[in-house]
């Protein structure tokens, strides 16, 4: 066996000496694509598949468009179906969101509670039927419950009672659920989202009413007692309406702090309060409108009106018109016997009366219209509002332009308040700036105040020394740099100057002992003695014969050469 595995890998090794570079790079991308392929194989093998959110149809596409927009709110892949389902991605997915569209009423009506749990329908006995289905639906309630964010755990019990024949006999079916609340969460207290559990039970449990539910925590309290619950609500509200009126005020202080300030500066105005009167009930107006019947409608073709309206239309009318003229009936006795009229009766009998009434009742019909109008949720009643502006503060200066300087050593200012002028401007500015209404009872008070700047003052008599003394400091080394650089110029000037004079000196000495050796030399010469030159004096004679040489030769060098040694000087 080892003999054929050393034949199998001689041959390999032979076979892969022969190939060229070609080849074994065809080689290696095709296990290289082979190996992609199967990793994702793999990948899309175990890639879970997508599970319906709601197994129901929803028909309605507004519903349809506002679960897709919640789902993405939540961050929640998802996909719509040409038939109307949504589809998410695994089952813990559309469990939540199950229970967080059951808590704001975007389960569509039509659905069963056992679609929305996706439960299997079973079919074994009654007995082990009903058992199953009341586990089921416990234990998808605790599911659903458990997904939540606000929940750590939970624990439901439910009484689901067998159907009597009578309405009477039947016993209500209840639910108890024990829920443990996540560190940190405000479900205890929140009231929106109690009643979304309660919705999702309720929902859950075919024939199960709300009052029939209790939900506690893991000490006891009963979480779903709403009229409790109404007293944290006040509360809530009453934060609430506090911030909203904290908000408004802030709003209006920085709209009149940035209208004062960028006409009499940033630190010359103070707001000192604004204060705004909120009526936060909830109000709601219905009115009933009457308007004229129209009877001939405007053509938007013609240039001229030709509507033709009628105030109203008589749907009835009633006319008595009653006249009567005569003597009417004068009672008399039986015939051959006197009457029995009184006498003041018996003075009217010859008279005629004469008697009318006319009466027109007619009912008339004109076009109503009922509108309903809502307030909105608080209106402002009263604002009040307190402005203090400071005046200018100015440095004195004496007539050379300098700072005139108290014998303290502080800066002397001078105070310059501000006018009434300007005061009533200020005030007709923040007036409009709150939206002042004198029927409202509004406040505006605008007032000059001079404001403490001790500290400002001090930091700025401060400031000022430091940059005197800067000054000074710089001035005094600038005095002194000039006066170094003075002496040294001066010290330069005069080493230069002395430098120059020895050289002077020693040429002319050198001069005068050159004269003396030539004429030395001629007198020997004349007189025809030799005169033994010295090595020092042979050595200088020589080069002075090379100079002359050079300079024949070359004269552009040798001025070349002088003028470097004079800029050197």
């Amino acid at each position: 066996m080892n003999e054929w595995f050393k034949k199998v890998i001689e041959q390999v090794k032979n076979l892969w000496g022969k190939w060229s570079v070609v080849q074994k790079v065809i080689f290696f991308s095709v296990i290289g694509a082979a190996l992609a392929g199967l990793i994702m194989l793999m990948v899309f093998s175990s890639a879970p598949s997508m599970v319906p959110l709601i197994t129901t149809r929803i028909e309605d596409k507004q519903l349809l468009t506002r679960i897709s927009m919640r789902l993405d709110e939540e961050g929640v892949d998802h996909q719509i179906t040409e038939d109307g389902r949504v589809l998410v991605k695994d089952k813990k997915t559309a469990q939540r969101m199950v229970a967080i569209l059951a808590r704001e009423n975007l389960i569509p009506p039509e659905t069963s509670p056992w679609d929305i749990f996706k439960m299997d329908r079973w079919t074994v006995t009654d007995f082990e039927r009903n058992v199953n289905l009341r586990n089921a639906i416990r234990k998808s309630l605790e599911q659903h419950i458990e997904a939540l964010e606000d929940v750590d755990s939970a624990q439901v019990t439910l009484v689901i009672p067998e159907k009597e024949l009578f309405a009477e006999d039947q016993a209500p079916v209840t639910a108890s659920v024990i829920i443990t609340p996540r560190p940190g969460s405000d479900i205890t207290e929140n009231r929106s989202k109690l009643e979304g559990i309660e919705k999702l039970i309720q929902f859950a449990v075919e024939g199960l009413n709300k009052e029939n539910i209790v939900i506690t925590d893991h000490r006891g309290n009963v979480l779903n007692d709403f009229v409790e619950l109404a007293k944290l609500d006040r509360l809530e509200l009453a934060k609430r309406e506090i911030k909203t009126k904290a908000n408004l005020e802030n709003a209006y202080k920085q709209e009149i702090l940035n209208e004062l300030r960028s006409i009499f500066g940033k630190d010359r105005v103070r707001v000192i309060n604004v204060s705004i009167d909120l009526d936060m009930g909830k109000k709601t107006v219905e009115t009933e409108e009457h308007f004229p019947i129209t009877m001939v409608e405007d053509n938007p073709r013609t240039p001229y009106d030709e509507t033709k309206v009628i105030e109203s239309i008589t749907i009835s009318k009633n006319i008595v018109d009653e006249k009567f003229k005569g003597t009417g009936f004068n009672p008399e006795g039986p015939p051959g016997q006197e009457g029995q009229v009184p006498p003041a009766y018996k003075d009217l009998a010859g008279l005629v009366g004469e008697y009318s009434r006319e009466q027109v009742t007619q009912n008339e019909v004109v076009n109503t219209r009922n509108v309903m109008e809502e307030k909105s949720p608080w209106e402002i009643k009263r604002i009040t509002a307190a402005v203090a502006i400071d005046g200018i503060w100015k440095w004195q200066y004496d007539e050379s332009g300098n700072v005139i300087l108290n014998p303290d050593g502080s800066i002397k200012r001078e105070y310059i308040p501000v006018t009434q002028e300007e005061l009533s401007k200020a005030k007709e500015l923040v007036e409009h700036a709150i939206g002042y209404s004198r029927e409202r009872g509004d406040s505006v008070t605008v007032q000059h105040l001079q404001f403490d700047r001790s500290e400002q003052f001090l930091k700025e008599d401060d400031t000022y020394r430091q940059r005197m003394r800067l000054r000074q400091t710089l001035l005094y080394v600038a005095v002194g740099i000039v006066g170094i650089l003075v002496a040294f110029f001066v010290f330069r000037l005069l080493s230069r100057e002395a430098e120059r004079r020895r050289k002077l000196r020693e040429e002319e000495l050198s001069r005068q002992h050159q004269a003396m050796r030539e004429a030395a030399l001629r007198a020997a010469e004349e007189e025809g003695v030799e005169v033994e030159m010295s090595v020092e004096e042979r050595a200088r004679h020589e080069m002075q014969e090379n100079a002359i040489n050079m300079a024949r030769e070359h004269p552009e060098d040798v001025a070349q050469l002088i003028r470097t040694w004079l800029m050197e000087e």
